[in-house]
């Protein structure tokens, strides 16, 4: 007796085999589609030290232009790297969706403070280098004197101190390192120096700072000092001029 043919699984083996092809037919047309001119979009802060024209042009494998490539010859990993090397750029993710549109999110550094040795640069919100930009200019204190490129994790306690308080980043405008690693602060629209020695207990010798600041301010006597002297224990020695 003739086996019964299972028509059952007849259709779905060659509904199993449709939507394999499909799936390849897909694949393949997606793969040659062109991509598009690539959209940027910069996370965070609306300042640009990178411009849109400057990712761009970063964006290039094989000194092939990204626009109208293939999606399928194009290499996300070395246009994300292309990206990455550039010192102005945090991080960068590139990415093309199914019509073929690329994107590149871009994550800028964020300068804390601006050097002023032999070659001016900045100081990241990580303690790193970070050239100037030549698009926008940074409202920054400037940091003077002993610096060493190799070596700013002293100045970068300082500056993010500064960065991240209220009362600092409103007033303070320089730090001034000396070759021991003491620092000093000067004011915005005053003229006294303000010692903080070195960085050993900074929250006490800061607090101290605002304290003085208020009641001088208070009594209106903050111009009669050339030097607020923060380098001692629980007091402020202040020279009069």
């Amino acid at each position: 007796m003739a086996n019964k043919i299972d028509w059952g699984y007849v259709k779905l083996f060659l509904l199993s085999g449709l939507l394999v092809f499909l799936f390849a037919f897909a694949s393949v047309r997606n793969g040659h589609r062109k991509v598009s001119e690539p959209i940027i979009r910069f996370q965070g802060d609306n300042n640009l030290y990178i411009t849109h024209e400057n990712v761009s042009n970063l964006l290039i494998q094989n000194e092939k232009e990204v626009l109208n490539l293939n999606k399928e010859i194009l290499d996300l990993n070395t246009l994300e790297l292309a990206l990455n090397s550039n010192p102005l750029i945090k991080s960068a993710e590139v990415y093309v969706d199914i019509n073929g549109l690329l994107t590149a999110d871009i994550e800028q550094k964020e300068p804390i403070a601006r050097v002023l040795d032999n070659t001016s640069y900045y100081i990241d919100d990580e303690g790193k280098y970070m050239p100037l930009s030549s698009n926008y200019t940074a409202r920054v204190p400037f940091v003077v004197g002993h610096i060493d490129e190799n070596n700013l994790s002293n100045i970068f306690k300082i500056a993010q101190k500064v960065y991240n308080d209220i009362f600092l980043k409103t007033h303070v405008v320089e730090i001034h390192q000396k070759e021991n690693l003491n620092v000093s602060l000067k004011l915005r629209q005053h003229q006294f120096d303000v010692y903080l020695g070195d960085l050993n207990q900074l929250d006490k010798k800061i607090n101290n700072l605002k304290v003085f600041y208020k009641k001088a301010l208070k009594e209106e006597t903050l111009d009669d000092y050339k030097i607020i002297n923060l380098q001692f224990d629980n007091q402020v020695v202040c020279t009069k001029n």
